[in-house]
């Protein structure tokens, strides 16, 4: 995994593709010289798209080594700019989640880890499939806008704290590139490429520390809690060897996180949270992350519940959506339509499959099939009841919203057999199973 980068001769690439696919394919490890071109020539078109995917589908079938994977992130990140905070005066802490079904918590949470002076640079993404995007959701706000400049993103991180905003074209342009090839063969799955996606605009960000949120079940990318118990290993190692301050949670998405699922719906939601209330799990879960990346950030001892009941983190909120001209008072999108489901029966809610609810929030309208499809910010669905709540007949379990009644035929099908009604509660369970660290 050593040795020089022999010289390009005139226009002579100094290694093939065809070599390095190969040596993958085989099961051998790729020399980090062959590694970084491999990378380099993919980000400049020299290597195409065919060949690629054949390097990725012999990563999803035979993985990668660990020096291997350090090697492409770190080529990966190569490929574009690097941020600093060092100018700031202040630590910085960031949270990454790999995605879940009514997973907001980003929004409660860069504006609760300010309170304490940690800064907050959470650039974040649109949404794809069933996992929504914390971008879509906060442009439910009149007049919010999720591009900045850098010398927006720095000069609000010095005055409010928290930025919430799309990540520059700048970061890690081969991620871009390879993330849109592995979207559409079939290779999105590989533990070495979901890592090195992550980890190389993480760490191109320059955050000091960082906290992964790694999800397991149904409504998660990674369903096998093994399996992300070994992306969320992967992922905090190659952050400890970049030098960023790395651990992660592993966290429960067999059922949805919170009552919200959409867009809109799911900013009201996080509003409750910030004013002192909401469902019980968002809070918990919103609190464990804050605790941590004040624990990495310093501050151990930080009263993240104090800060949410007293106010301090809705008055950051506040600021931070004005900061991106957006406006905290304004109403946000209703739909035109709702359709409520009941219960056919008295009993005890005892099985919500997260997945289906998020595909059924996708077909009415709440996330995109292609990246360049609009979302419908009021579509979505609101839970009136989660596993262990009991349930008269004839009592509304959930409402579908969307602008088109038509989408609700597609979304009830989603549905259908995802949720059950029983005489015993199920065995509660804890959303945090896991603290991962170096």
């Amino acid at each position: 995994m050593t040795g020089v980068e022999p010289p390009a001769v005139s226009g002579v690439e100094p290694f093939d593709a065809v070599d390095v696919i190969r040596a993958k394919r085989d099961g051998g490890a790729v020399r980090e010289p062959a590694l970084r071109w491999m990378v380099d020539a993919y980000t400049r078109g020299y290597v195409t798209d065919p060949q690629m995917a054949a390097f990725a589908m012999a990563v999803l079938l035979n993985g990668m080594q660990r020096d291997e994977i350090r090697v492409m992130t770190d080529a990966m990140i190569a490929s574009g700019e690097r941020m600093s905070f060092a100018g700031l005066g202040k630590p910085t802490a960031d949270k990454h989640s790999t995605g879940g079904v009514g997973d907001k918590i980003t929004l409660p949470l860069a504006p609760l880890v300010a309170v304490f002076g940690v800064a907050v640079p959470q650039l974040s993404g649109r949404g794809l499939g069933h996992t929504g995007g914390t971008l879509d959701k906060l442009e439910s706000i009149p007049g919010w806008r999720a591009a900045l400049s850098n010398d927006e993103l720095f000069a609000q991180l010095r005055d409010v704290g928290a930025v919430i905003c799309a990540a520059g074209s700048g970061l890690a342009p081969a991620d871009k590139k390879l993330y849109a090839l592995r979207d559409v063969t079939g290779t999105v799955e590989a533990i070495p490429l979901i890592a090195s996606s992550i980890m190389s605009k993480k760490i191109a960000e320059g955050t000091d520390s960082l906290v992964l949120d790694v999800k397991f079940g149904s409504g998660a990318f990674m369903r096998d809690i093994d399996r992300a118990r070994e992306l969320a290993r992967t992922m905090v190692a190659l952050g400890t060897d970049s030098g960023v301050k790395t651990t992660a949670l592993l966290t429960d998405m067999n059922t949805p996180l919170g009552l919200a699922i959409g867009n809109a719906n799911e900013v009201r939601e996080s509003v409750e949270v910030l004013s002192g209330g909401g469902p019980a799990d968002v809070v918990e879960l919103t609190v464990a992350l804050a605790r941590e990346m004040l624990t990495m950030a310093g501050q151990p001892d930080a009263d993240v519940e104090k800060a949410l009941a007293d106010g301090r983190a809705m008055d950051v909120w506040r600021r931070m959506i004005r900061a991106q001209d957006g406006d905290p008072d304004a109403v946000l999108p209703v739909p035109r339509e709702t359709h409520v489901v009941t219960a056919s029966a008295a009993g005890v809610i005892a099985r919500m499959d997260a997945l289906p609810f998020g595909v059924a929030a996708w077909r009415l309208g709440a996330g995109r099939a292609r990246a360049q499809d609009p979302v419908v910010h009021a579509a979505g669905i609101d839970l009136h009841v989660k596993p262990g709540d009991t349930v008269a007949a004839g009592q509304p379990v959930f409402t579908l919203s969307a602008d088109d009644p038509a989408r609700f035929a597609r979304a009830l099908e989603a549905i259908e057999g995802a949720w059950e009604i029983g005489d015993e509660a199920p065995e509660p369970t804890a959303i945090v199973r896991e603290r991962i660290t170096a």
